[in-house]
C-alpha cells in the first residue's frame, strides 16, 4: 500500500496536480463556482468537463478562459468538491480566470477511447477527430455556454498536458489567443519513453498509466493493481533480477497495449511517424510560451524542437522559449533554496519564473492587448554553469561560434588526435546510470541529470576525455553534437556520452547538502545515447561492420552552461548506461528488444582521435 500511494503522488504532484478533498485552502471554493459538462465533440463523443466560474463574473465583469485538457485525471469529482489550487500557479489564480479542466478520450469520467500522442488527420468528415479538433470544439462550446466570458481562452499544461496543449495550438480558433506547453512531449521518438530509439529502462513502472484502457468512466485510477510492488530499498536489486527486456515484458506488460507497441515497434515506422508532433506545427498564428527544464529527464527534447519548429514555420507566432534549473515540472512548485539532486542555482526561482514570466504572458493576452506583444524576451534561459537567467533576442543565439572538442588519448582539445581509445563493454556487466541505489525505485528516474559522475571514472568499459584546467570562461549556449568515429569488434553498440563540468579541487557552493563532497565533483550537464543501428537512418536498423571506422554522429540537446574558470570540461563516453537504458546485445537483431541473453554479445571497441563535440561557444 506504501507504494501505491507513494505513485499516486507522483502522478498528481508532477502530472496532473489533481487535489485531494481536504479543504486546506478555501480560496477556490470562496471565490469560484464550480460546474461540470459533459461537453460532445463533432463525433459524438462527450468529454467530461470542469468549469471554475468566479463568483463575481457578470456583464461589465468578464473573464477570459484559461484550460487544460489532461489524461491525469481532473479530481476531484463532483460540483461540490473543489480543487485547494486552481490554475497555472496562484497569482493568476488570486488574479481569477474562468479555469476550465477537461479528462480527454478515455481517461476518466470522459468517453472514448484513449491513444497514446494521438496522430494528427486531415479533417475532411466530423469523424475525423483528433486533439486539436477536440480543442477546437472545447472552445466552441465554451464561449456559447459559460456566459460573461470576453471572448478570450488561453491553455497550459505541464508534460502529458503540455502535449494536449501543444498540439491544441493547431486548433485554430481564432477565440484561442495564448498557449503555453510546459515540458510537452514533440516526438516519443526521442522524449519519454524512448532516446534515438532506445528505450528508457527506468520508466519500466510507469507502463500502467499509460498502457490499460478503462472499460467504463472512471473517477480514480483504474490501473492500479497493474503497479510493481516495491520490495527492496535497493532499487537496483529489480533491475538486476528482472532479466531481459523481453523477460520484463512477458512477466509484467503482456497484456499492456502501449508496452506492446513499444515492443513491436523498434524502427521508426508508421506507427511512430504518426505520432510525430512537429511536422505539423505549421500557421500558428497565436501566442506561445514554451516552458521546459534543463534538468528535465523526462521531456528536454520537446520543449526545445516545439520552439524551434514554430519560430521556422510560424511567423506570425509570438514565439517564447523559457528553459530553467528544473526538473520535470519542477517551476510549478516553489523549492525555496533551489537545488537540482545535490547542485545549489539559487533562491525562489520557481516564484521568480511564475510571477514575472508566466502571469505576466496570461495576464497580456487574456486581458490585455492581444495585438501587442507582452515584452517578454524571446528566450529566457539560465545559465547552469554561472547559475543567471540570460536574456537572448534570438535561440539558439547568433553570436556564438562552433568549436570542436576532440577526443584524443585522455583529453579534451582543439586540434584532431592519432590513433584511437578503445573500451571494453559487456552488456552482462554494465556501467551503472547512477550510484544512488533508491533512486531506481523511483516512478521515472530525476537525479541523475546532473548527478556526480565519479562513480563511472576509471571503469574499463568508460572512456573519459578532460580539458586542462580552464584559464577563462567558456559558455556553451546552443545544440552540442558527437560526432564520433567508432569501431566495434561486435555487429551493434549504443554510444552514452556525458558532458561534465569538473568542479576545481577546493570548490565551496554557496548552499550545500549534508555528506556531499564538492571539490573535485564531475557534474552532468548534458548526456544522450545513440543506438549505431540507427546512424544512417532511424526508419531501419543497420549492422556495424566489425573492426571497420564508422562515423556514428547524433545531437545530445542543448545547454547554456559556463565552464568557469578554475573548472575542466569532460566527456565520458560507454554503450552500457544501466537501468537507466534497456541493454543492448552487441549482436545485430532485427528486434532488439527480444533479445535474450544469449545474445549479448561482449566487444572491444575504438573511439578515434578524429571524434568530436561540436558546441555553440558564446563569443
Amino acid at each position: 500500500m506504501k507504494t501505491q500511494i507513494s505513485v499516486l503522488f507522483i502522478l498528481f504532484f508532477f502530472f496532473g496536480r489533481a487535489q485531494n478533498t481536504e479543504q486546506k485552502d478555501n480560496f477556490v471554493k470562496d471565490n469560484f463556482t464550480k460546474k461540470e459538462f459533459y461537453i460532445p465533440m463533432r463525433d459524438g463523443v462527450k468529454l467530461f468537463t470542469a468549469v471554475y466560474i468566479p463568483k463575481d463574473i457578470s456583464n461589465k465583469n468578464k473573464y477570459p478562459f484559461l484550460m487544460q485538457r489532461t489524461c491525469y485525471s481532473i479530481a476531484p469529482y463532483g460540483e461540490n468538491e473543489y480543487k485547494t489550487k486552481i490554475g497555472p500557479n496562484p497569482y493568476l489564480m488570486k488574479d481569477k480566470y474562468i479555469f476550465v479542466y477537461q479528462d480527454v478520450r478515455g481517461r476518466y469520467m470522459s468517453e472514448g477511447t484513449f491513444t497514446n500522442m494521438t496522430p494528427q488527420v486531415e479533417h475532411k468528415t466530423k469523424k475525423d477527430v483528433d486533439e486539436s479538433t477536440d480543442t477546437y470544439d472545447t472552445i466552441e462550446w465554451l464561449l456559447k455556454n459559460i456566459k460573461d466570458n470576453n471572448g478570450k481562452v488561453g491553455q497550459f499544461g505541464t508534460s502529458y498536458p503540455g502535449f494536449y496543449t501543444a498540439v491544441g495550438t493547431l486548433a485554430q480558433h481564432p477565440a484561442l489567443v495564448a498557449s503555453s506547453p510546459q515540458a510537452p512531449i514533440s516526438d516519443f521518438w526521442n522524449d519519454d519513453f524512448l532516446h534515438n530509439g532506445r528505450f528508457m529502462l527506468g520508466y519500466f513502472r510507469t507502463f500502467p498509466v499509460f498502457g490499460v484502457q478503462k472499460t467504463k468512466p472512471e473517477n480514480k485510477a483504474w490501473y492500479m493493481d497493474s503497479f510493481i510492488k516495491q520490495t527492496s530499498e535497493d532499487g537496483l536489486k529489480f533491475y538486476r533480477e528482472l532479466g531481459t527486456l523481453k523477460d520484463g515484458y512477458e512477466k509484467y506488460y503482456k497484456n499492456n497495449f502501449f508496452m506492446t507497441e513499444i515492443m513491436n515497434h523498434t524502427n521508426y515506422d508508421e506507427f511512430w511517424q504518426k505520432r510525430g508532433l512537429l511536422p505539423h506545427l505549421k500557421n500558428i498564428n497565436h501566442a506561445v510560451m514554451t516552458v521546459g527544464g534543463w534538468f528535465d529527464a523526462e521531456d528536454l527534447s520537446g520543449p526545445l524542437n516545439i520552439y524551434k519548429t514554430i519560430e521556422k514555420t510560424s511567423p506570425k507566432a509570438k514565439n517564447t522559449i523559457v528553459m530553467g534549473p528544473f526538473s520535470h515540472g519542477g517551476w510549478s512548485q516553489e523549492q525555496g533554496k533551489h537545488f537540482h539532486s545535490e547542485t545549489y542555482f539559487g533562491d525562489s526561482i520557481a516564484t521568480y519564473y511564475q510571477k514575472n514570466v508566466e502571469t505576466k504572458f496570461f495576464t497580456h493576452y487574456l486581458k490585455g492587448n492581444t495585438k501587442e506583444d507582452a515584452g517578454l524576451p524571446e528566450a529566457l534561459m539560465y545559465d547552469t554553469g554561472a547559475k543567471v537567467w540570460k536574456e537572448f533576442a534570438s535561440y539558439p543565439p547568433k553570436n556564438t561560434q562552433k568549436v570542436n572538442f576532440y577526443l584524443s588519448d585522455k583529453t579534451l582539445k582543439k586540434t584532431a588526435g592519432q590513433g584511437y581509445s578503445e573500451y571494453y563493454s559487456d552488456p552482462g556487466n554494465p556501467v551503472l546510470s547512477s550510484d544512488h541505489l533508491k533512486d531506481f525505485n523511483g516512478f521515472t528516474p530525476r537525479n541523475y541529470m546532473s548527478e556526480d559522475q565519479r562513480f563511472a571514472v576509471g571503469r574499463p568499459d568508460v572512456l573519459t576525455f578532460t580539458t586542462d584546467v580552464l584559464t577563462e570562461d567558456i559558455t556553451f549556449a546552443g545544440e552540442i553534437m558527437a560526432k564520433l568515429n567508432i569501431a566495434s569488434s561486435s555487429t551493434d553498440a549504443d554510444f552514452a556520452v556525458k558532458l561534465i563540468d569538473v568542479y576545481p579541487e577546493d570548490f565551496k557552493p554557496a548552499e550545500k547538502k549534508e555528506g556531499v563532497i564538492y571539490g573535485n565533483y564531475h557534474q552532468m550537464v548534458r548526456s544522450e545515447i545513440m543506438p549505431a543501428r540507427f546512424r544512417n537512418t532511424r526508419e531501419k536498423g543497420e549492422a556495424l561492420v566489425p573492426d571497420q571506422k564508422t562515423a556514428v554522429n547524433f545531437r545530445l540537446q542543448d545547454v547554456v552552461h559556463t565552464f568557469k574558470k578554475g573548472h575542466k570540461i569532460q566527456i565520458q563516453i560507454s554503450s552500457t548506461w544501466f537501468p537507466l537504458f534497456a541493454l543492448n546485445p552487441q549482436k545485430f537483431m532485427d528486434n532488439p528488444n527480444f533479445a535474450t541473453k544469449e545474445d549479448y554479445t561482449k566487444a572491444f571497441i575504438k573511439v578515434y582521435g578524429d571524434s568530436s563535440i561540436e558546441a555553440d561557444i558564446l563569443k
